[in-house]
């Protein structure tokens, strides 16, 4: 019995990841100038973005249903699920939901995780549940160790535009203002528990790039053996910079450079980069 990994379309993988680790995604909406997008395969994020950019006024998104959760985890063996922060979405909340619905007819999953992160932040987990099952620990084991991963887990990010941010109330005006004008690149992330924290501003891209470097070298976590994920959306240079950085000075297993879906690239925007560790 192979396990599966069910996933948000906020967790951000290559179709190859996600064939090579059994992993699902159940797909958000986005809504832009009144046309609702599933964010699924089909997206043309080109297009998405096209008419993203050309927009003045608040783009939005909805959370799977229940039912979309219970029914992929109904079609599973041995099903994980790892959702968006639950601070952010109600991504998590109907995952329960949907779990507890397929429970009742014998087919709940093995546990419904909070990422308290998004994007590279999913990523990370499904990579680290996958590597788990893949050592044949057993699934009380896995589940622990996962939410300890969770709770010591580090995710970043950066963007060149903060208008989607401005517009659902996560920076003031003031905040993304200053940034446009200024070049000011604020360097900001999950606070642990799944809420977006303000971390450090720099002034332009080459300051920006070392502090990120130097948040990793100051969180105290252990890179040896360990994972990292960069999400962008369209920035596959600065992407590449960071990957650069980050091999010579530390020592993870795997760097994973992502491009993000159209949930992820909806709120971090053209050029924006996350990272989890």
């Amino acid at each position: 019995m192979r396990s599966r990994i069910i996933v948000d379309s906020c967790c951000d993988m290559t179709p190859e990841m996600k064939g090579q680790m059994n992993v699902v995604a159940v797909p958000l909406t986005m809504t832009v100038d009144g046309v609702e997008y599933r964010d699924d395969e089909r997206l043309d994020l080109s297009d998405f973005m096209d008419k993203l950019k050309r927009f003045m006024g608040k783009a939005g998104s909805a959370s799977p249903s229940p039912f979309l959760y219970q029914k992929a985890i109904e079609n599973s063996d041995n099903a994980y699920v790892v959702t968006l922060s639950g601070k952010l979405s109600g991504s998590h909340s109907n995952a329960v939901l949907g779990n507890n619905a397929a429970s009742e007819n014998g087919k709940g999953a093995a546990c419904v995780f909070d990422s308290k992160s998004a994007s590279a932040g999913e990523t990370l987990i499904a990579i680290k549940i996958h590597d788990l099952i893949k050592s044949g620990i057993p699934q009380d084991s896995v589940i622990d160790t996962v939410h300890r991963f969770i709770d010591g887990m580090k995710t970043y990010f950066v963007l060149e535009n903060y208008d989607n941010l401005r517009k659902n109330g996560r920076l003031s005006r003031v905040a993304g203002t200053l940034a446009h004008i200024l070049d000011i690149k604020l360097i900001m992330g999950s606070d642990g528990n799944g809420e977006i924290a303000l971390f450090d501003k720099c002034r332009g891209i080459n300051k920006m790039t070392r502090r990120l470097i130097n948040l990793i070298a100051d969180s105290g976590k252990e890179t040896e053996n360990e994972n990292i994920v960069i999400s962008h959306c369209n920035n596959r240079g600065l992407a590449d910079q960071l990957t650069s950085f980050i091999k010579e000075r530390f020592h993870f297993k795997t760097v994973y450079v992502v491009p993000m879906g159209g949930l992820s690239s909806l709120y971090a925007d053209d050029k924006g980069v996350i990272l989890a560790f």
